[in-house]
């Protein structure tokens, strides 16, 4: 492991000269990848520099246990059991750091986010999750754009898809994919009798045109005009677009824009995410036919989490855990739930490794 490290070092050093140069600074797309490069090893270096910080502190306490002052002794013995404890750490860290990278970490994502069994109260909840989900985007200061959605009358979703951009979106929210139930008692229920209701999340990464090529010519593109709830905003004009995409029978919709155009460019992103999810999936059902992994899978097809709202209680089914901190979930400390997964996976994937 540290001679792999040790090559990582040199080529960190080998571009912090590159970047030095001034002709390097002129060339903006040469200075971006090499920025991009260099950021990327940081991490790794500044762990593997520590390490070895910590190895010559414990050394240099070390010779001092041969001093005839009882106190400097204790005070070395306490000092090494400190650095000791620092060096695990670090040594643990560098091992994680090394851990292969989801191609797709650092990419935007697509979010769809869909009303599953339970009628309007799913479509309740699903409205709930998103704005979960939005408050989670809005602490970590990504930015979103609804690519489109589709409500009820009395504020649900039965579907709404979300563009969210920003640092590490997709390795933040990658393990979210699955169905979410929600246990709790409707505000239509006179009974008070709780309902079980469910709700599908999809998280895909964005696909750029390098991603995923798409050909016009198996595209159908229809257009409509916008439904909606009535009012001086409705839409009299035919700017709803539906994409289906022939070969696959992928339908996307748009209506959120007034303009035709900028529904087009949205279904079309919607519809390269869903292609390119598709071909991932592929390959993951390849790779692994048992997929036994929910958490590297993500797959969508099972139950991952039950909110109760009577007991206040959050569970995750691929890890056991198990909160009473619902409120703080819903409002968007998401964190208290995919810190333990993200976790999980990366113990997993160095016990893979061992």
């Amino acid at each position: 492991m540290f001679a792999k490290i040790k090559e990582l070092e040199d080529r960190f050093m080998q571009l912090e000269g590159d970047l030095s140069r001034p002709e390097t600074v002129r060339d903006q797309k040469t200075y971006q990848k090499l920025t991009k490069d260099h950021s990327q090893l940081a991490p790794i270096v500044h762990a593997f520099r520590r390490y070895n910080a910590v190895k010559q502190e414990i050394a240099g306490n070390r010779s001092l246990l041969d001093d005839p002052d009882p106190d400097m002794k204790r005070l070395a013995r306490e000092e090494i059991e400190t650095l000791k404890e620092e060096l695990s750490r670090l040594e643990n860290n560098l091992k994680l750091l090394l851990l292969p990278k989801d191609p797709n970490d650092e990419k935007n994502i697509i979010l769809e986010i869909r009303a599953g069994t339970g009628g309007e109260e799913a479509a309740l909840f699903a409205a709930d999750l998103f704005r979960a989900y939005m408050k989670y985007a809005e602490m970590k200061r990504w930015k979103t754009d609804i690519m489109s959605r589709n409500s009820t009358g009395i504020g649900g979703f039965k579907e709404i898809v979300v563009l969210i951009e920003g640092n590490d979106v997709y390795s933040r929210l990658k393990f979210e994919s699955g169905v979410h139930r929600v246990q709790r008692v409707p505000e239509t229920e006179a009974q008070g009798r709780i309902h079980t209701s469910a709700v599908t999340v999809a998280v895909l990464p964005e696909a750029e045109e390098v991603d995923v090529k798409v050909n016009m010519e198996d595209l159908r593109i229809d257009t409509y005009r916008s439904s909606g709830c009535g009012g001086q905003h409705i839409n009299v004009t035919d700017s709803a677009i539906r994409i289906t995409h022939l070969p696959t029978g992928l339908v996307v919709t748009c209506q959120d824009e007034k303009s035709q155009h900028k529904n087009k460019a949205k279904a079309l992103k919607v519809l390269r995410s869903r292609l390119l999810d598709m071909e991932q999936e592929e390959q993951r059902a390849k790779i692994s036919a048992d997929r036994k992994s929910m958490v590297g899978t993500g797959d969508r097809s099972e139950r991952i989490r039950t909110y109760n709202f009577p007991q206040a209680r959050v569970t995750d089914h691929r890890i056991g855990l198990t909160l009473y901190k619902l409120e703080d979930v819903m409002q968007g400390n998401l964190d208290l739930v995919i810190e333990p997964l993200i976790a999980y996976f990366q113990a997993e994937a160095l016990k893979g490794q061992a």
